[in-house]
């Protein structure tokens, strides 16, 4: 099979120099589980090896069995002799780029004991791989697929290694909007799943608390139609006076929710329905001319989850784990460009 038609492979040895020693040392591609044995031993079937892997690890997440399970079978099943192999070593920070020459075999009475026979045939700085390129590489999984930026790994095989400057790769905007929603998945999947109801409502609460608001809500079962009310003075008396309906579906909401709240108000106050889902042409057909009406969707709730994470209640920073992360300043005005496009997008929706 020629080289452009080959599988390509991306695999991880972690900061071991063991681990790094037998990749670049003794020319092999490993995988850890040792504990298992041989996986030779085993039915080429995946549930077989999410058996064995259960067995061995009972303590395990069903998802990490299955991500464990996959990448095993990966490894013993799929890879081929000729199949290429991308490997980032954080060891000595370079891109080694090899081809597998052996079929599956197993060392027995070593973490590592999964092993592939490899011929390394280039060894590059990172700094000759595109920002893009070098994020598909960093993946979670000790093993995965190269397939975005696969040909960019063939073409510096081939000897184009003319590295590429930071101010002109594109990719690098393309990584930071992935970072980015990764974390907006991330935080929609943790609300969704971790808070429904009233939990979701305290939440959101607290984030308008964080925005300069003193809120008070509704006891359980007695809100008819408001669950929370928003001041910005401490004896509540100043306007804005703000009634807010929170909804924790993951659907659509509609009119007639966006009109209840808007009965609610009296002249002067300000109603803001929220929700994590989404809101229906209807619903914003009913919002658009009304002034004292806002509604906010999961996504704009994330953005200010995200503008106000510093200053949540620790039980929610403790429910959402996110760490603060550098950007170049080119990608930063790339992002500002995205979020700039996304409002024009929304605005034309409620506008359609």
């Amino acid at each position: 099979m020629a080289e452009t038609e080959s599988v390509m492979w991306g695999i991880h040895a972690g900061r071991s120099s063991e681990a790094d020693s037998i990749f670049l040392k003794d020319n092999h591609i490993a995988l850890g589980w040792g504990d298992m044995g041989s996986l030779a031993k085993l039915e080429p079937t995946r549930e077989a090896f999410k058996a064995e892997v259960a067995k061995y690890w009972p303590d395990s997440k069903p998802g990490n069995i299955i991500n464990s399970a996959s990448q095993l079978f990966r490894f013993a099943h799929e890879m081929a002799v000729g199949d290429l192999v991308v490997y980032p070593s954080k060891v000595d920070r370079m891109i080694h780029i090899g081809k597998i020459e052996g079929e599956y075999q197993f060392v027995h009475g070593h973490e590592f004991g999964n092993r592939h026979k490899v011929k390394w045939l280039r060894h590059l700085p990172r700094t000759n791989f595109s920002q893009g390129a070098l994020y598909e590489i960093g993946s979670a999984l000790s093993l995965f697929q190269v397939k975005n930026y696969a040909e960019e790994f063939r073409a510096a095989l081939a000897g184009d290694t003319r590295p590429l400057p930071a101010t002109t790769d594109e990719s690098v905007a393309l990584v930071a909007e992935e970072i980015e929603q990764t974390a907006r998945d991330f935080i929609y999947k943790q609300l969704a799943q971790q808070l429904k109801g009233y939990g979701f409502q305290a939440f959101v609460a607290n984030l308008l608390t964080t925005m300069g608001y003193r809120t008070v809500e509704s006891p359980r079962g007695t809100d008819e139609g408001i669950d929370i009310v928003a001041h910005k003075d401490e004896l509540k008396l100043e306007p804005p006076i703000i009634k807010v309906q929170v909804k924790s579906t993951e659907g659509n909401v509609g009119r007639p929710e966006a009109q209840q709240l808007f009965g609610n108000l009296r002249d002067g106050e300000f109603g803001l329905l929220i929700t994590l889902g989404t809101f229906s042409h209807q619903a914003h057909d009913f919002a658009r001319n009304k002034s004292n009406l806002r509604l906010i969707d999961g996504s704009e709730l994330i953005s200010f989850v995200l503008e106000h994470y510093e200053q949540l209640d620790p039980r929610y920073k403790a429910l959402l784990p996110l760490k603060r992360v550098y950007i170049p300043e080119a990608i930063a005005e790339e992002e500002e460009k995205w979020s700039d496009l996304q409002k024009k997008k929304r605005t034309a929706t409620e506008s359609a």
